[in-house]
């Protein structure tokens, strides 16, 4: 979807303000050390979509952490924005930081394979 400097502009605030609630007036511990990765906020500000990334052995907890917080992060973002409308928030983990380290693991592990690789052909030649 093409997005134009205007709905860029409105995901980034959207963005940010989330980014500080959680940062500063969230007190469940369960959201802390949680990143909001982005947010897609519809034409009419009527839904945000939250997308967000943190150890993947805390999904679970987190994901109902932001279920329970919902309602307080709406109310807080309505205070500190200027939209006629809150919208309603849709907390979504963003899997691309996993696939990018997943990514990562695998051309670490083959590069150390091709080492090793080159280590056994080398000791096999003499001059």
């Amino acid at each position: 979807m093409k997005q134009g400097s205007s709905n860029r502009k409105v995901n980034e605030q959207a963005r940010e303000v989330i980014a500080s609630i959680l940062l500063f007036d969230v007190s469940d511990p369960r959201l802390h050390l949680v990143t909001v990765t982005g947010c897609e906020v519809s034409y009419d500000r009527s839904a945000c979509n939250v997308y967000y990334t943190c150890e993947p052995d805390r999904y679970p907890e987190v994901e109902a952490a932001f279920e329970q917080a919902k309602g307080h992060i709406r109310s807080a973002m309505a205070k500190k924005l200027s939209w006629r409308v809150a919208p309603e928030l849709r907390f979504y983990r963003d899997n691309s930081v996993d696939a990018a380290e997943q990514v990562g693991r695998y051309l670490a592990a083959e590069k150390e394979r091709q080492a090793v690789a080159e280590d056994t052909i080398g000791e096999g030649e003499e001059f």
